[in-house]
């Protein structure tokens, strides 16, 4: 059986419906679990039951510091090599991202996964385009952001979870492979000319003094989200690589549509 940890939320939500559209079975595991998953709470070992399941899709329980991160994908190893797991796949971040202020976590998640006994694929997953549009701030002249000219090479999260339904379908087809699942580059500028709007850049130092304003961001998210702009505005996220299209076997979601979307979503006015 495919257990599909963080079963609520997006990515790992997408995946389970692509494997449900394949016809194979698979079992989402979240700690609020609807009556059709399994209850799986990282922080509580208790409730880390993973009996029965051959294959586990680790989706990156990313959402905190990295200590925290580190912590919890230990525990769920170690869980997977007490009751019998035989594959795990990980969802981690793009070779190009090494530097950014998240990576830590995902690289020593890599590293335990590889010394863990168990068979392992690594899917090195590109910046979600949803993610950049949802970036670029809206003012009364249009679009503005941090980025700068600099590209990014995003993946619209559909694309990133056919591609993890396809390795989780026949894992022994990929074990010991790295997979590094990044689209084609776009700017910040590309998606306000797709939205007939103008782009203003600002400077870095603005753009972290904005994010360390905002209440709403928890103490890790200033650094990591200067990081992702810094890296795109200086040319160090445009990577292009094959791997994607090889595995869906098939054209790539345009991402300038799905970037361009998730901007117009942001728009004041729009809901």
């Amino acid at each position: 059986m495919i257990m599909v940890t963080g079963a609520n939320g997006q990515l790992a939500s997408l995946t389970l419906a692509e494997l449900d559209e394949r016809e194979v079975p698979a079992l989402g595991g979240s700690r609020t679990p609807t009556s059709a998953q399994r209850h799986l709470d990282f922080d509580d070992p208790a409730t880390l039951d993973l009996t029965g399941v051959s294959t586990l899709l680790l989706v990156s329980a990313g959402y905190a510091e990295d200590d925290q991160v580190i912590a919890r994908h230990r525990t769920l190893l170690d869980a997977a090599g007490r009751d019998g797991v035989a594959h795990v796949i990980y969802t981690s971040l793009t070779s190009a991202g090494d530097h950014l202020g998240f990576a830590l976590a995902h690289r020593a998640t890599e590293q335990m996964i590889k010394t863990s006994g168990l068979a392992w694929t690594i899917l090195r997953n590109g910046l979600y385009a949803e993610l950049f549009g949802a970036l670029l701030a809206w003012t009364p002249d249009g679009l503005e952001s941090a980025f700068g000219t600099g590209a990014l090479s995003v993946v619209p999260r559909a694309d990133l979870a056919a591609a993890a339904a396809v390795v989780a379908s026949e894992p022994t087809a990929h074990v010991g492979k790295v997979y590094d699942l990044v689209g084609d580059p776009i700017t910040a500028g590309d998606i306000a000319d797709r939205l007939g709007v103008a782009h203003r850049t600002i400077g870095l130092g603005e753009y972290r003094s904005r994010l360390l304003g905002n209440a709403d961001l928890l103490p890790f998210q200033p650094p990591m989200l200067a990081s992702i702009a810094t890296s795109v505005r200086h040319g160090f996220l445009n990577n292009t690589r094959p791997d994607l299209v090889r595995l869906l076997d098939r054209p790539l979601t345009d991402p300038l549509t799905v970037a361009a979307d998730a901007a117009a979503a942001m728009r004041p006015g729009t809901h």
